[in-house]
């Protein structure tokens, strides 16, 4: 994990079981002795991420819908707090307060990006979300947070075809452009490996498996997958190279870099880089670009 993420030492389950008490039924011991949450339940993950976001980043409210996809918080963290560094290259110090400016791109019913954003550096985020229940969650969210509520502003992305256009106005300027894109190419290949997922942890109802993180489709798959998802996005970065310092996404398979790479010769970027993201045994990266 990064140096600076709240999560890189062991959970203190006492002290996350106090700001949520319901988390203290998912709690069992490993095999080597110790209590650990029970990862296998999706409520269980739920609960654990929202006792985090409470304890760790002061939020007063927090809640998404058992059927939205739930954010594993130290790993989200980690993303922004490698913008952070990037952002501190040129004056060597993480610069803070809302004169940085972030685009977060599919926030999410959780908002999760943002929260991290705000409540580690006091960032200022304009998010966009095509699902309309998922805006509802998250301006309930920004209401019941004080701390939200000055640096947050959400549009709704009318146009599933685009990831920028629409969202990103004529005349803004961001920083940093952030992305989490969905992963799978179809329903159809969302629903099997969740599936085949859920059996390996043994999370089974009545001979079906259970997925053990949920999400919506919009959160899931995306027609083509990530790596068309990514390619539309580096593609629509041109038309607004003026206006993002950096753009980027998270990229979940390594496999998909080249084709990526190719892609952003093309559109003559000036830099791009990749950043390698470490948590546990899961290896994610950050793809970047800039004009």
């Amino acid at each position: 994990m990064h140096p600076r993420n709240k999560n890189i030492q062991d959970y203190n389950l006492d002290k996350l079981v106090q700001v949520v008490p319901e988390l203290s039924k998912h709690i069992i011991t490993s095999k080597t002795g110790k209590p650990t949450v029970a990862f296998a339940n999706p409520d269980a993950v739920r609960l654990l991420n929202k006792a985090l976001l409470l304890h760790d980043y002061q939020l007063e409210f927090w809640t998404i819908a058992k059927t939205n996809l739930c954010p594993p918080v130290p790993g989200r963290a980690d993303y922004i707090h490698y913008v952070a560094d990037v952002l501190a290259e040129n004056s060597g110090e993480i610069p803070t307060g809302k004169r940085v400016k972030i685009l977060d791109i599919g926030t999410g019913a959780s908002l999760i990006y943002p929260i991290i954003g705000v409540t580690t550096y006091n960032w200022e985020f304009v998010c966009s979300e095509v699902d309309k229940a998922s805006i509802t969650n998250v301006n309930m969210i920004i209401e019941r947070n004080k701390i939200l509520k000055q640096n947050v502003t959400v549009r709704l992305q009318d146009n599933k075809r685009n990831i920028l256009k629409g969202v990103l106005l004529p005349g803004e300027y961001y920083d940093f452009v952030i992305c989490n894109p969905p992963f799978y190419k179809s329903k159809e290949e969302a629903t099997f490996q969740n599936n085949k997922k859920s059996t390996n942890l043994g999370l089974k109802t009545n001979g079906k498996a259970t997925p053990n993180f949920s999400g919506q489709n919009n959160e899931l798959w995306y027609e083509g997958g990530e790596k068309a998802f990514i390619t539309n996005m580096i593609y629509e970065s041109v038309h607004f190279k003026g206006q993002s310092l950096w753009f980027s996404s998270l990229v979940s398979n390594k496999d998909s870099l080249k084709t990526l790479n190719i892609h952003l010769k093309k559109v003559n970027v000036k830099e791009s880089r990749i950043i390698e993201m470490k948590q546990g045994n899961k290896i994610s990266r950050i793809l970047l670009w800039n004009f």
